[in-house]
């Protein structure tokens, strides 16, 4: 970008969507629905105990810049809490608390220049409650549903395109999760991956061809210089 080059995965997008305390105040302040969440802070005694005293079970705790899984685990109880709290501290100065929602599979909406671009479903792993279970020192994975877009239930497109709006203009990958009525964005992904057989199983080789699309017009505009 700082070469004067037309990029999809700009450094904006790459800053507010890969820290998740950003993220999350950014989301909450926009009434964007989310997780119910706490910062918590490893120097605020009196606020941590509070919290671990008030808060219910289970929990699911985050460090600000993990990813697929990995920096995020769940306390059952308050032994567990105090635990993995004391251990995320050695890693980080802040760990978001949210609520635990589980869902048998969390939506992935691709976002492409404010329009949504796929939709999937990301079901747990099996016995697990993430779509990625890093246990026993082999990583597996949950099922997944691709669809159109037009299934995707409209309040989930939606809070899928009012969370992006809020980043910018580049190619996203929501995560949400629904429980009935209710809907939670848990996180806006830059650079979402789109795996062969997987995000692009419905719209195949068009799916390719709207992203490079995108990248001519942007390339066309900054040549003409509008």
């Amino acid at each position: 970008e700082r070469e004067g080059m037309v990029v999809m995965d700009d450094p904006t997008s790459i800053l507010r969507c890969c820290n998740k305390v950003y993220l999350a105040e950014l989301l909450q302040q926009a009434g964007v629905p989310t997780p119910k969440t706490h910062f918590l802070f490893r120097d605020q005694e009196d606020a941590l105990e509070a919290f671990i005293q008030q808060t219910e079970y289970p929990v699911v705790l985050k460090i600000p810049d993990g990813s697929f899984s990995l920096g995020v685990t769940k306390a059952e109880t308050e032994q567990a809490l105090r635990e993995k709290l004391a251990d995320f501290f050695k890693q980080s100065y802040l760990v978001l608390a949210q609520e635990f929602f589980y869902t048998e599979f969390d939506w992935r909406i691709g976002i492409l220049n404010q329009r949504p671009l796929f939709a999937c479903q990301y079901f747990m792993s099996k016995g697990h409650w993430q779509i990625y279970n890093h246990s026993g020192g082999k990583t597996h994975a949950g099922k997944f549903a691709t669809m159109p877009t037009h299934q995707v239930p409209p309040k989930v497109l939606r809070a899928s395109l009012k969370a992006t709006k809020l980043i910018g203009d580049g190619l996203y990958g929501v995560d949400i999760k629904q429980q009935g009525d209710r809907i939670a964005v848990i996180e806006v992904n830059d650079n979402p991956n789109i795996d062969a057989g997987v995000e692009d199983d419905y719209l195949q080789e068009d799916l390719y061809r709207q992203i490079m699309e995108v990248f001519l017009q942007r390339m066309e505009r900054k040549r003409l210089g509008v």
